[in-house]
């Protein structure tokens, strides 16, 4: 081969070659951001499992409290109703 065509050759070569770099770029970049993102939909989906299952405690928690200020209540109200019947 002739000295020009060598040189042809490489040219065209590294321009074919830029543009297959810069796809194979492009490529695993969006890669990178799927696997990124499906990390991302995970923690987040289990963030929303223990924030609901935290929230079903509370309500729990919150009924028990409930319950307990009613009984308290009426205990009050004997208490209160026993005092004003010893006045």
């Amino acid at each position: 081969m002739s000295d020009p065509m060598l040189r042809y050759y490489l040219s065209m070569g590294a321009l074919f070659g830029t543009v297959l770099i810069i796809f194979a770029m492009k490529y695993i970049s969006a890669a990178y951001q799927a696997r990124a993102r499906a990390r991302s939909d995970d923690a987040y989906r289990q963030l929303a499992e223990k924030a609901t299952s935290v929230q079903t405690q509370s309500a729990t928690s919150l009924s028990a409290m409930q319950t307990d200020l009613s009984e308290i209540n009426a205990r009050l109200a004997a208490v209160e109703k026993i005092l004003k019947a010893v006045e």
